[in-house]
């Protein structure tokens, strides 16, 4: 399997075999260069990409689902287009998850709480969603992770199990922080990439081109144009006769724990 462990182990060896070799023939520095540059470049790819397991074991679908079963999963709220989210749903009659950002729960508490009220999920998505998250250390990383838990659980008294870490990058740090945590990492298969195009219409065709059973599509619940694309994309579920299903269901994991 390939990690961030196993990749580091492969190339210190490698790197350590160079050196052996050099004192006995001539070996170019260029090849050193080369093969620091490659393990950067592994380690880049599986950190930014969280269903490749790299440093934490991430959940990112159900590959053994054969029903036509799919489940929704909205980053960054909660914001005033929650309440559009929530409202669409209901008229589906769709549960889904909602990763919350710490400093957005205290603006809206009221707004998360309708969330409860109405039977979805929520999870974990950091306090600040800030650009420098990846570099936080553990430490860091695990407070930020507590602070937003307290959050959360002023409105549930359930310890919170989900965590979706930001822009999807995982770290040895995050790895770290989420042995102390323990939060269970939710990642996705159908990114509709919302929260950079504005175009209804390419968002829309990016997922519903992805839709297979056992997915799990991400989506913002931080703009018009995602309350556009939910509903349509909802339309063409109910069409192709696919049943919108909660986390909890798709992936027997539990969001919260008593």
């Amino acid at each position: 399997m390939i990690t961030h462990k196993n990749i580091s182990i492969f190339f210190i060896i490698l790197l350590l075999l160079l050196v052996l070799l050099k004192l006995y023939i001539a070996i170019n520095f260029w090849w050193f260069i080369l093969f620091i540059l490659i393990w950067m470049g592994i380690n880049a790819f599986g950190s930014a990409r969280i269903s490749s397991n790299y440093h934490v074991k991430a959940f990112c679908s159900n590959p053994l689902e054969t029903e036509k079963k799919i489940a929704l999963t909205f980053d960054d709220g909660p914001s005033v287009y929650t309440l559009e989210v929530l409202e669409i749903l209901k008229k589906y009659n769709a549960k889904a998850t909602f990763f919350c950002i710490g400093k957005n729960i205290e603006t809206h508490p009221e707004i998360l709480q309708k969330v409860i009220d109405e039977g979805h999920l929520f999870g974990n998505h950091s306090y600040s969603h800030s650009k420098f998250f990846d570099f936080y250390n553990a430490k860091k990383i695990t407070e930020d992770l507590q602070k937003t838990d307290r959050l959360l659980e002023k409105l549930t008294s359930k310890k919170i199990n989900f965590f979706r870490p930001p822009y999807g990058v995982t770290t040895p740090s995050i790895r770290r922080a989420l042995k102390i945590t323990g939060h269970k990492v939710i990642g996705w298969n159908i990114r509709s990439l919302d929260g950079g195009l504005k175009n209804p219409e390419l968002i829309l065709n990016r997922i519903k081109k992805r839709v297979s059973p056992g997915g799990i599509v991400l989506l913002h619940d931080t703009g018009p144009h995602s309350v556009l694309v939910l509903e349509q994309f909802l339309q063409f579920l109910q069409q192709n006769n696919y049943l919108v299903v909660s986390i909890e269901e798709l992936l027997n994991l539990k969001a919260y724990e008593n």
